[in-house]
């Protein structure tokens, strides 16, 4: 059995039924200048029990193709969104 990617990210949109838009952010350096920069990767991933809230962190992990563009499950809440 291969191992699976692991990702952490914010929950950016709730509006599907049993899915979730997360955002993934990384850093990486640009090859000629060297200057530090803010790359930011989204993935739809299945949330079955529809537990994540916009602004959520969840923890997401490579999984079977569910749809189209569905290849990521929430594995669980890492931290609620502050409550204004």
């Amino acid at each position: 059995m291969s191992v699976k990617a692991q990702l952490t990210g914010t929950v950016v949109s709730d509006k599907m039924d049993k899915t979730v838009v997360v955002a993934v952010e990384r850093q990486i350096r640009h090859g000629v200048y060297g200057k530090s920069q803010r790359k930011t990767s989204k993935f739809v991933a299945h949330d079955e029990n529809n537990e994540a809230k916009p602004g959520d962190t969840v923890a997401i992990a490579e999984t079977r193709p569910l749809s189209r563009r569905k290849r990521w499950i929430v594995t669980r809440v890492v931290e609620k969104a502050p409550q204004v």
